[in-house]
């Protein structure tokens, strides 16, 4: 691979759009505003108005970022990006279990962190539902410093590493550029933080444990041990969080240490294991081609490709070669290539004998913001879409016990509209979304939920009887849509299908609630069911992408 020149810092085959892109989505990540303006971008990024207006075409139309207005957001779509790097290392899917099951054994949260730079990068975390507990989102980057996982990884450096350490803490001694953490009082001495880092590090090299004593804020308390791979290298470190309303830092190393060490030998163990054998794929047809052809000059292909490669490393744990990258996403060696030498230059891809690893910087990319979207948060903007083309109200909905609740929903402006809101419960008998949820339920627990129910007429058209019931949720599920005529209401039509995650599973429902009177069945299915079912493809895909490694609140 081409080195960087002398002159700038930069390969001569950088790919100039892709690198621009990544600048964009890295400032859209960094700062605690949700909403941008271009114009805002164009100042903090230091590129042209006219770059970033065609990089923000081309990354609302690759999914990675909405408009609404004139503002600018990230979009569901950009967790993929961060996808790629936990699938490739594959730490939540090895270890992830056994960080669940030391915080059920502990009944305290469990944190998994890998070093990034000279900082702590969160892959995941198993916590505990308390008034006082962590909040740290997949993705969140803190100071070596401030961590028990940092003084494990501080204790693997060389110097090189202790002087970018060193030069960092100097530039920034109040931790402004980690705002996951708290910023150090400004009359903090940073003389006195150096000195406390060497000596946890020395303590963390001799006896491979390290203890946070409130080091990110008062009252949290944390102990950490290293997980190695195959090679003997440092993979990441598991640490158990706790708070001092709850141990001190040496009672909490007294209980949670024995088992801390039997889960990081599991751990160990699941890294050792010969990895699964990736699913055969054949190449993976190119995002850019039609939407080149369809936006011209406003589409910019090369940041569109330079994206596929950065996924196509979810598709192999561990190295991947170029060729693999090659055939991967489509594209020819010499694109892929460029896109390589682009990404190992802005610190995204490290190369290595065995090919090219992915780094947990990707996280960057706006996965911490994601990975915390709810139900509602997901749903909510192709509900916006959606009510303008059909003009009916649109909802989502999860089975609660017997019940549906209502977790988004989006009105429609007609002066005579369904008036539901967001936490309202209903029988799921009487509704279309209910018959969808009840319909995907495994045969047993289908026959069990139903067994329990007793339906009451609430209008003359409402299906009571036990076997009218059964064939009902049978009949929805079969012909994959709802559809509820004036059963829950006089008057209220009402049309649904699922939402699925990203195995499949059925975790909600989408409907739109209309009144009979506006058109015959035929003409409502007929215009709503094609729109509708968009709509739900698109939610799943978002839950997909943002739930591959973090769980979903429904709302």
């Amino acid at each position: 691979m081409p080195q960087p020149t002398e002159a700038t810092g930069a390969p001569d085959e950088l790919v100039g759009p892709l690198e621009r892109g990544l600048s964009v989505l890295r400032v859209m990540a960094a700062g605690p505003d949700v909403r941008h303006r271009p114009g805002d971008l164009a100042r903090t990024t230091g590129l042209a108005r006219s770059t970033v207006d065609r990089v923000a075409t081309t990354l609302v139309r690759l999914g990675v970022l909405r408009a609404e207005g004139r503002d600018l957001l990230l979009a569901p779509g950009a967790a993929s990006l961060g996808n790629a790097y936990l699938a490739s290392c594959g730490v939540p899917d090895l270890l992830g279990p056994h960080a669940v099951a030391l915080a059920d054994a502990l009944d305290e949260s469990v944190s998994v962190a890998v070093p990034d730079g000279d900082g702590v990068r969160f892959l995941a975390q198993a916590t505990r539902r308390r008034a006082m507990a962590i909040s740290f989102r997949a993705g969140d980057l803190l100071p070596a410093e401030r961590c028990a996982h940092g003084a494990l990884f501080a204790a693997e450096w060389n110097e090189d590493d202790h002087e970018r350490w060193r030069v960092r803490h100097a530039e920034d001694p109040l931790d402004t550029g980690f705002p996951s953490v708290p910023p150090r009082p400004a009359d903090h001495d940073p003389a006195a933080v150096e000195a406390g880092f060497l000596h946890r590090v020395r303590e963390a090299r001799e006896s491979g444990v390290a203890v946070d004593d409130q080091l990110i804020e008062p009252g949290l308390l944390s102990v950490a041990l290293p997980v190695r791979g195959p090679d003997g290298a440092v993979v990441c470190a598991v640490g158990v969080v706790s708070h001092t309303s709850r141990h001190s830092a040496g009672s909490l190393t007294e209980q949670a240490l024995p088992p801390l060490r039997l889960a990081v030998a599991a751990m160990e163990a699941a890294l050792a294991a010969p990895p699964a054998a990736p699913p055969a794929a054949g190449p993976a047809p190119g995002s850019g081609g039609a939407l080149k052809e369809e936006l011209g000059s406003g589409f910019l292909q090369s940041l569109a490709r330079g994206l596929d490669v950065l996924r196509a490393f979810g598709s192999v744990r561990g190295p991947v070669r170029l060729s693999a990258l090659a055939r991967l996403t489509g594209l020819p060696r010499a694109t892929a290539r460029r896109s390589l030498i682009t990404l190992r230059h802005l610190g995204y891809v490290r190369e290595t004998p065995d090919g090219f690893l992915v780094l947990p910087r990707v996280l960057e990319l706006g996965y911490a913001r994601l990975s915390g979207l709810s139900l509602p948060e997901i749903a909510t903007p192709h509900l916006v879409a959606l009510v303008p083309r059909v003009h009916e109200s649109a909802s989502v909905a999860v089975l609660d016990g017997d019940d549906i609740r209502y977790v988004a929903r989006v009105a429609s402006t007609r002066i005579m509209h369904i008036d539901i809101t967001v936490g309202t419960r209903l029988p799921a008998y009487a509704t279309s979304m209910g018959r969808v949820l009840l319909g995907a339920l495994p045969a047993a627990a289908r026959a069990e939920r139903l067994g329990r129910i007793t339906p009451e007429a609430l209008t003359p058209r409402t299906v009571t009887s036990p076997e009218g019931l059964d064939e009902a949720v049978a009949a929805t599920a079969a012909r994959g849509y709802g559809w509820v005529e004036q059963e829950l209401e006089e008057g209220l039509r009402s049309l649904a299908v699922a939402v699925t995650d990203g195995a499949g599973r059925t975790v909600a429902a989408v409907n739109v609630a209309l009144h009979a009177s506006r058109a015959t069945p035929e003409a409502s299915l007929a215009a709503i069911l094609p729109p509708l079912r968009e709509t739900a493809a698109l939610i799943s895909a978002d839950l997909a992408a943002v739930g591959r490694f973090s769980r979903v609140a429904t709302g």
